[in-house]
């Protein structure tokens, strides 16, 4: 028999910081007698406080969805970060051995004992993968609890325990097909948990079979897009013309230079963190235009990760062991050499790959495409994909919802074979053809081209690059960098050595971010 919720348990426990979306909250809300009428917040507020009630720390593994949450327990604080990181949560202990927390960096900024420090360190990082990887950020002394992982405060001390990372086991008794079956029935049964029946849904659409499939298996009767006037990157042509074939309406925001270089403080100082991922800016861009005549947008995370998209990982298998020695993640655009000749401050001891050996150590047996796919998900997603996604969302008003980012997705690709994964001619085999169940060939089968975005020719024009100019003369470059040095990276660039345009908006990005907190 179903039992009311108990306000009285808030007497003693509450939630004190809280993001998130709780996908099966039906079957959860049968099972701790929570009235399933209840306005989503009071009904995702009982489901933590009664599921911690019963279940305790064991919590996150009876939701589905993505979360991050604080509960106060009389003198201890608890907090628990979902198992792909889709939303964050931060940390900082005071000199007097407070605790400061918050989804937000500035939730903890705000707070009295926190003293704003750079941690200079980070920026070595930084410069070879483009975006914050690890538990430190660029302030000295705030944490990200990592994916998967929970905090406990008690005592004035921190103590961080890992509650469930990715683990893998092939099964070899399916075929393609079968695998694909999966995917698909899968995928149906987590729409219909996705959004309740009283909001509506928009969502985003590239060219690619990921946002492709989102929509089509959806009740969304709008597509999103952004668009370039400069052709040959424009994917939106394409994605009009899925909008066509699913009978959806489709809105495209065109992305200008002179746009594109005017938001990027807007987009730095909402992210909090630097990010040197350009797909960035166009993402904040359409999350904007988006918000104008919706609040909820679903997209296509997470399948690159899972069922092996990227391009790259078609040459794991030549890689073998040495992954290890320098497979760091999807971006690592300087080595060493390099910003140890351009950084000020080197410190030898501060390596990318250091970020790594424990996810070797984990995955070591696995196949050399599960390895790399293991260290994206685990430091990539986090670290780049899921930020920009929260973030910027978060600052237009917008709340994105990733279905294929999900446990029970992850359950399939994680058994599934490396064969149906990746081959000799195709990416992501058994999703495609998971996707070809609604979508035409043409579409589940379209070569991926990634969120490619024009800024190698953008940055390089004297008629929209003038702030990155201006920040590379500035007295914050001259801090950090050796300038003779970046400089004769910028000038190759402009040059026509387009190829380290990377490198070029990577100090860039640095440099707007630096300037917006302790400029």
């Amino acid at each position: 028999m179903e039992t009311a919720y108990r306000p009285e348990l808030e007497e003693h426990m509450k939630i004190t910081a809280y993001r998130g979306h709780i996908r099966n909250h039906r079957a959860l809300c049968r099972e701790l007698g929570i009235e399933e009428g209840l306005p989503r917040e009071e009904r995702e507020r009982a489901i933590i406080l009664k599921g911690y009630e019963k279940w305790g720390d064991a919590l996150p593994a009876h939701i589905y969805g993505m979360f991050a949450f604080a509960i106060e327990d009389g003198d201890t604080t608890v907090a628990f970060r979902d198992q792909f990181g889709t939303k964050p949560f931060y940390y900082y202990v005071t000199a007097d051995g407070r605790l400061l927390y918050g989804t937000m960096i500035r939730d903890i900024m705000d707070k009295e004992g926190f003293v704003k420090e750079l941690d200079e360190r980070q920026l070595q990082i930084y410069l070879s993968l483009t975006y914050p990887a690890g538990e430190d950020t660029f302030f000295k002394g705030v944490k990200k609890l990592m994916p998967g992982h929970m905090l406990r405060f008690e005592g004035g001390k921190a103590e961080i325990t890992r509650y469930w990372h990715p683990e893998y086991a092939p099964d070899e008794s399916l075929t393609e097909e079968q695998w694909a079956e999966k995917i698909h029935t899968t995928l149906l049964d987590i729409m219909k948990e996705v959004k309740d029946e009283d909001e509506t849904a928009e969502s985003f659409l590239s060219g690619g079979v990921d946002s492709s499939y989102v929509l089509a298996v959806s009740d969304a009767k709008r597509a999103n897009s952004c668009g370039y006037e400069e052709e040959r990157f424009d994917e939106s042509r394409v994605a009009a013309r899925t909008a066509e074939i699913l009978g959806v309406e489709h809105s495209v925001a065109l992305v200008t230079p002179e746009q594109f270089f005017d938001i990027v403080p807007y987009v730095m100082e909402n992210m909090e963190l630097p990010l040197g991922d350009a797909s960035a800016i166009v993402f904040t861009i359409g999350c904007l235009a988006t918000a104008k005549h919706t609040k909820l947008c679903y997209s296509g995370e997470g399948a690159d990760e899972f069922f092996g998209g990227y391009n790259m990982y078609r040459n794991a298998a030549r890689y073998g062991d040495e992954l290890e020695n320098f497979y760091v993640g999807n971006t690592n655009i300087m080595k060493e050499e390099e910003k140890q000749r351009l950084l000020k401050n080197y410190d030898p001891a501060v390596l990318p790959i250091d970020l790594t050996r424990r996810i070797y150590a984990e995955n070591r047996g696995c196949d050399p495409l599960t390895r790399m796919a293991d260290v994206d998900i685990q430091i990539w997603l986090e670290g780049d994909i899921y930020l920009n996604v929260d973030k910027m969302s978060t600052a237009a008003g917008l709340e994105v919802r990733m279905p294929l980012t999900d446990l029970r997705i992850f359950d399939i690709a994680s058994r599934m074979p490396a064969r149906y994964k990746v081959n000799e001619e195709q990416n992501k085999v058994a999703f495609r053809r998971a996707a070809a169940k609604v979508l035409p060939e043409e579409i589940a089968c379209r070569k991926k081209l990634g969120f490619i975005v024009p800024i190698r020719l953008w940055l390089a024009d004297e008629r929209y690059n003038g702030d990155v100019r201006r920040l590379f003369a500035s007295p914050f470059a001259e801090r950090f960098f050796n300038t003779d040095e970046l400089m004769a990276i910028y000038n190759e660039y402009t040059g026509g050595n387009s190829d380290l345009w990377r490198k070029v908006w990577t100090v860039y990005t640095f440099l707007v971010w630096y300037e917006k907190y302790f400029g």
